[in-house]
Protein backbone atom coordinates (compact mmCIF):
# COMPACT_ATOMS: atom_id res chain seq x y z
CA UNK A 1 0.00 0.00 0.00
CA UNK A 2 2.68 2.52 0.79
CA UNK A 3 4.48 1.34 -2.51
CA UNK A 4 1.68 2.30 -4.65
CA UNK A 5 1.28 6.16 -2.25
CA UNK A 6 4.53 6.72 -3.25
CA UNK A 7 4.42 6.16 -6.20
CA UNK A 8 0.94 8.08 -7.11
CA UNK A 9 2.80 11.10 -5.27
CA UNK A 10 5.85 10.76 -7.61
CA UNK A 11 3.88 10.45 -10.14
CA UNK A 12 1.76 13.70 -9.09
CA UNK A 13 4.89 15.78 -8.68
CA UNK A 14 6.02 14.66 -11.88
CA UNK A 15 3.26 16.01 -13.84
CA UNK A 16 3.54 19.31 -11.97
CA UNK A 17 6.95 19.70 -12.51
CA UNK A 18 6.81 19.68 -16.15
CA UNK A 19 3.15 21.63 -16.79
CA UNK A 20 5.04 24.23 -15.37
CA UNK A 21 5.73 27.28 -17.70
CA UNK A 22 9.47 26.72 -18.62
CA UNK A 23 9.79 23.90 -16.60
CA UNK A 24 11.14 21.74 -19.19
CA UNK A 25 13.33 24.48 -20.79
CA UNK A 26 12.06 27.07 -23.30
CA UNK A 27 12.09 25.44 -26.97
CA UNK A 28 12.38 27.78 -29.29
CA UNK A 29 9.76 27.46 -32.61
CA UNK A 30 11.31 26.44 -36.05
CA UNK A 31 10.74 28.97 -38.96
CA UNK A 32 8.16 26.71 -40.17
CA UNK A 33 6.33 26.98 -37.13
CA UNK A 34 7.11 30.75 -36.34
CA UNK A 35 5.30 31.17 -40.03
CA UNK A 36 2.38 28.58 -39.86
CA UNK A 37 1.48 30.50 -36.50
CA UNK A 38 1.23 34.04 -38.61
CA UNK A 39 -0.70 31.99 -41.56
CA UNK A 40 -3.15 30.85 -39.69
CA UNK A 41 -3.57 33.89 -37.75
CA UNK A 42 -3.59 36.10 -41.17
CA UNK A 43 -5.80 33.43 -42.86
CA UNK A 44 -8.69 33.22 -40.29
CA UNK A 45 -8.61 37.23 -39.84
CA UNK A 46 -8.49 37.92 -43.56
CA UNK A 47 -8.85 35.10 -45.73
CA UNK A 48 -6.62 36.07 -48.15
CA UNK A 49 -5.97 34.55 -51.55
CA UNK A 50 -3.61 31.52 -51.43
CA UNK A 51 -1.59 33.09 -53.85
CA UNK A 52 -0.62 35.88 -51.09
CA UNK A 53 -0.44 34.04 -48.36
CA UNK A 54 2.35 31.49 -50.35
CA UNK A 55 4.29 34.82 -51.25
CA UNK A 56 4.14 35.60 -47.19
CA UNK A 57 5.10 32.10 -46.46
CA UNK A 58 7.84 31.64 -48.71
CA UNK A 59 9.30 35.15 -47.52
CA UNK A 60 9.25 34.62 -44.02
CA UNK A 61 10.59 31.38 -43.49
CA UNK A 62 13.17 32.71 -45.66
CA UNK A 63 13.73 35.89 -43.14
CA UNK A 64 13.06 33.19 -39.95
CA UNK A 65 16.12 30.64 -41.73
CA UNK A 66 18.34 34.08 -41.63
CA UNK A 67 17.49 35.26 -38.37
CA UNK A 68 17.88 31.64 -37.21
CA UNK A 69 20.95 31.32 -38.68
CA UNK A 70 22.20 34.95 -37.48
CA UNK A 71 21.60 34.54 -33.57
CA UNK A 72 23.45 30.92 -33.77
CA UNK A 73 26.34 33.04 -35.35
CA UNK A 74 26.08 35.57 -32.27
CA UNK A 75 26.02 32.79 -29.78
CA UNK A 76 27.93 30.54 -31.03
CA UNK A 77 31.21 32.45 -29.31
CA UNK A 78 30.82 31.40 -26.33
CA UNK A 79 30.06 34.94 -24.97
CA UNK A 80 26.90 36.78 -24.38
CA UNK A 81 26.04 39.50 -26.83
CA UNK A 82 25.13 42.90 -24.81
CA UNK A 83 22.17 43.72 -24.54
CA UNK A 84 22.10 46.25 -27.46
CA UNK A 85 23.27 44.23 -29.79
CA UNK A 86 20.47 41.53 -29.56
CA UNK A 87 18.08 44.76 -29.55
CA UNK A 88 19.07 45.83 -32.77
CA UNK A 89 19.31 42.24 -34.49
CA UNK A 90 15.65 41.76 -32.84
CA UNK A 91 14.83 44.89 -34.77
CA UNK A 92 15.99 44.58 -38.23
CA UNK A 93 14.42 40.97 -38.49
CA UNK A 94 11.24 42.70 -36.82
CA UNK A 95 11.26 45.59 -39.17
CA UNK A 96 11.57 42.83 -42.42
CA UNK A 97 8.65 40.86 -41.16
CA UNK A 98 6.96 44.45 -41.51
CA UNK A 99 7.75 45.19 -44.68
CA UNK A 100 6.89 42.00 -46.06
CA UNK A 101 3.36 42.18 -44.62
CA UNK A 102 2.82 45.61 -45.42
CA UNK A 103 3.69 44.44 -49.24
CA UNK A 104 0.49 42.52 -49.11
CA UNK A 105 -2.13 43.12 -46.37
CA UNK A 106 -4.21 46.29 -47.36
CA UNK A 107 -3.06 49.61 -45.04
CA UNK A 108 -6.64 48.68 -43.16
CA UNK A 109 -5.29 44.85 -42.81
CA UNK A 110 -1.90 45.81 -41.79
CA UNK A 111 -3.57 48.05 -38.99
CA UNK A 112 -5.49 45.22 -37.56
CA UNK A 113 -2.12 43.16 -38.00
CA UNK A 114 -0.52 45.92 -35.74
CA UNK A 115 -3.06 46.21 -33.11
CA UNK A 116 -4.56 43.34 -32.53
CA UNK A 117 -3.18 40.32 -33.98
CA UNK A 118 0.90 40.75 -33.46
CA UNK A 119 0.00 41.38 -29.77
CA UNK A 120 -1.35 38.16 -29.00
CA UNK A 121 1.43 35.99 -30.71
CA UNK A 122 4.03 37.28 -28.24
CA UNK A 123 5.10 34.70 -26.01
CA UNK A 124 3.66 35.17 -22.70
CA UNK A 125 5.81 35.25 -19.61
CA UNK A 126 4.64 33.11 -16.67
CA UNK A 127 2.98 35.35 -13.75
CA UNK A 128 5.71 36.88 -11.58
CA UNK A 129 8.31 34.99 -13.83
CA UNK A 130 12.02 36.24 -13.94
CA UNK A 131 12.03 38.48 -11.09
CA UNK A 132 12.32 41.36 -13.34
CA UNK A 133 11.04 44.59 -12.30
CA UNK A 134 7.47 46.04 -11.30
CA UNK A 135 7.75 44.03 -7.73
CA UNK A 136 6.84 45.26 -4.20
CA UNK A 137 10.41 44.82 -2.81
Amino acid sequence: MKHLFFLVIAGFLAFTVSAQPGGGGFQRQTPEQRVAAIHAKLDSAFKLPAEDLAKIDTALTVLYTKQDERMKEIFASGERPDRETMIAERKKYSDAREEILKAILTEEQYGIWKDKIEPSMRPQRPMGGGGQGGGNN
